[in-house]
């Protein structure tokens, strides 16, 4: 018994001093990673406290036309030039004990690495302020162990060598708030107009809530979602004693006046383009894990200074004196290279982009869409409609739709989709649209990237569904490219602050995808042509005849109306350009000024754009056949019929009869007469 007792002491001696063993072992250990640490962050010394470089805008010929996120550098503020209820806040919800920890919260670390481990990947953060201040200067955002690891260390390096006012000071002047705006005071100017110093309670708790999720808790985004966390920031802060209960009440039943309309890009060519530039740009990199708010980027885009100059001044010269609104873009045919957009009047009293942002009723420019699918189901140019007045009866006989022209008049006898689309007669459409079937229109708008909504719905074939200025120039860019898929960029290349190439548009060509055959494209290319001449005006003008005396070039277009908008789209074998005119706020289009002026800013860009060049023709396909066509019968004209016209189709398509078996000046309509008659004498 006593032997058995002894070898349980001994055994428990061993284990003690295995254990004891291994203790020393690993504090030895740990000791030793502290004093190598230690020994690397003096060596290495105080990383710098810089902030993110400035990326730069280039034109299209390298020449520097803007840059982003300059405020950043320009508006550094220090600690005492902001209010106190910004360091307040911050601390609040980003970091409670940022005052007692050495950069690491070591609890929270804890329970993210517990529900990374559960959800088997980087899900869950815990970084304090020291954290993503390291972050922010010198890492990516990532979410991986290794950008982790070196957070850390960075963190650890910024709490030896830097107090904690300093690092404070320095995460609130590089954090990112939305909209371009890094730091506190650049975003205290951009959405309340003021210096930091002298931000509310209420303000400096809306402003703390932006970084977690600028695009989604920006108050310009969406100003519930701001307001919701505004007020969580607000009872953090009370919970905390940072605040008193009364004083976060009355933040809470402040009414904030947000003053973005003020922010003024100065230096900047071209402001609305360059934000649509930026924001493909930042999805660009975000496919290649990057961050676009790292700074230091130089982006190339595809920006004509000559255009935008021409489109910016035939905008300034036609907009009347009131609150219309405009938005113009031109694109590149075989490429898609966006050359010159202007999103709206005043770039410093709205930087709303009417552009990509504005969805608007594209009205009868939606019909080259429409008759597109027509030519693929039978129809020529000359497939003739009865275009009188007409109600249509939908929904198994239970309604009945009955659209009207524009002047409210309508034609008398039938009608050829060349006159149609010339004058732009709704009868013809809604005809159209009825005979091939919605399932037709809806593949061909599904093919041009055009919105035309889901319901079969007569009505769609006028243009009612809305849609961006964006995407209808695109549309007719297609048909500019003889049918070719393109796709709108902004971006030529972007490299990083080493001058590496990130990424280069090697697409910048024609894509192989086809949309529409070369013959259909050229045979409704040159319908569209027909809006600017006078030979087909009937009850109504060919819609493009006020600026026919100003072209020098062959244009092929198509206009369109509501009674909110006025759009103008079309191009030349090279070059699309699109404009629209309307009230942000859907207004009805009612003084002449305002109808007029889409029209004329299209032909005054078109007309400038092309000056002194050689004036383009459309490419003829082999197997589409030209012919003078008696508009009124759709026959082959002759000096007896007045109303004739070149009009392009099928070669299966080409008319055989004329428009009239006698002709006083037709040679082959005396032949025939003289051999009538019983006489030689005569006929010789």
């Amino acid at each position: 018994m006593q032997r058995k007792s002894y070898q349980r002491k001994q055994k428990r001696v061993k284990r003690t001093r295995k254990a004891l063993t291994l203790f020393i072992a690993f504090t030895s250990a740990i000791v030793v990673a502290f004093i190598a640490l230690r020994v690397y962050v003096q060596v290495a010394g105080a990383p710098p406290l810089t902030v993110p470089k400035a990326s730069i805008f280039l034109d299209e010929n390298e020449n520097q036309i803007g840059d982003h996120f300059t405020n950043e550098r320009r508006y550094w503020v220090s600690r005492d030039e902001m209010s106190p209820y910004l360091t307040k806040a911050v601390v609040a919800v980003e970091d409670k004990d940022y005052y007692k920890h050495g950069g690491f919260d070591f609890s929270r670390i804890a329970g993210a690495l517990l529900i990374d481990l559960k959800a088997g990947g980087k899900v869950q953060g815990a970084s304090t302020i020291t954290q993503q201040y390291a972050r922010n200067l010198y890492l990516s955002h990532e979410k991986s162990w290794t950008r982790k690891l070196n957070e850390a260390l960075y963190a650890y390096r910024l709490e030896v060598f830097y107090n904690k006012d300093e690092i404070l000071e320095g995460y609130l002047n590089t954090v990112y708030y939305g909209h371009g705006m890094y730091g506190v005071e650049a975003a205290s100017r951009f959405y309340f107009g003021k210096s930091a110093k002298d931000l509310t309670l209420a303000e400096a708790a809306m402003l703390t809530g932006i970084p977690k999720g600028p695009s989604i808790y920006s108050p310009i985004a969406n100003l519930e979602k701001a307001t919701n966390r505004q007020h969580v920031i607000l009872k953090l802060m009370a919970d905390q004693g940072a605040i008193t209960q009364d004083e976060k009440t009355r933040a809470e039943n402040e009414k904030l006046v947000l003053k973005n309309d003020s922010w003024v890009a100065t230096k900047s060519v071209a402001p609305f383009f360059l934000d649509v530039a930026w924001q493909e740009a930042s999805e660009i990199l975000k496919s290649k894990n990057l961050d676009i708010s790292e700074g230091g980027w130089t982006i190339q885009t595809t920006l004509n200074l000559e255009h935008q100059k021409a489109a910016e001044e035939a905008v300034a010269k036609h907009m009347p004196a009131d609150d219309l609104q405009t938005a113009f873009v031109s694109m590149k045919s075989n490429t898609g290279s966006v050359t010159a957009l202007v999103g709206g009047r005043d770039y410093a009293t709205s930087s709303f982009n009417r552009v990509t942002q504005a969805k608007r009723q594209p009205g009868s420019t939606i019909k080259p869409i429409l008759y597109a699918a027509a030519l693929e189901n039978g129809y020529t140019p000359l497939t003739y409609l009865n275009v009188g007045e007409t109600t249509f009866t939908y929904d198994h006989g239970r309604a009945t739709y009955a659209p009207k022209n524009v002047n409210g008049k309508f034609a008398n006898h039938d009608m050829s989709m060349a006159q149609a689309i010339a004058i732009s007669d709704n009868i013809y459409a809604v005809k159209t649209l009825e005979e091939i079937g919605f399932k037709a229109f809806h593949n061909m708008a599904d093919r041009f990237n055009v919105n035309i909504g889901t319901k079969d719905n007569l009505s769609i074939a006028l243009g009612t569904t809305e849609t961006t200025l964006y995407e209808m120039t695109n549309a007719y860019n297609i048909l500019a490219s003889q049918g070719k898929k393109t796709t709108p960029t902004t971006i030529v290349s972007i490299k990083n602050a080493n001058g590496d190439i990130i990424y280069e548009n090697k697409e910048v060509e024609k894509e192989d995808e086809t949309v529409l055959s070369k013959e259909h494209t050229y045979i409704l290319t040159e319908m569209m042509t027909g809006i600017f001449d006078p030979v087909f005006s009937d009850y109504s003008p060919a819609t493009g005849i006020g600026i026919r005396s100003r072209m020098t070039h062959t244009y092929a277009a198509k206009s369109g109306s509501t009674n909110s908008d006025q759009w103008l789209i079309g191009f030349t074998p090279s070059l699309t350009a699109g404009v629209w005119n309307g009230y942000d706020q859907g207004k009805n289009l009612t003084a002449r000024e305002d109808t007029a002026s889409t029209k004329q800013i299209w032909i005054d860009f078109m007309e400038a754009v092309n000056k002194g060049t050689k004036n383009e023709d459309f490419t003829k396909p082999k197997d589409v056949k030209g012919a003078v066509i008696d508009i009124e019968s759709g026959k082959l004209a002759t000096d007896a019929c007045p109303k004739q016209r070149l009009v392009y189709m099928a070669a299966k398509d080409v008319p055989t009869e004329k428009c009239s078996n006698f002709d006083i000046l037709d040679t082959n309509t005396w032949g025939k007469f003289w051999n009538m008659l019983p006489f030689s004498i005569f006929k010789d």
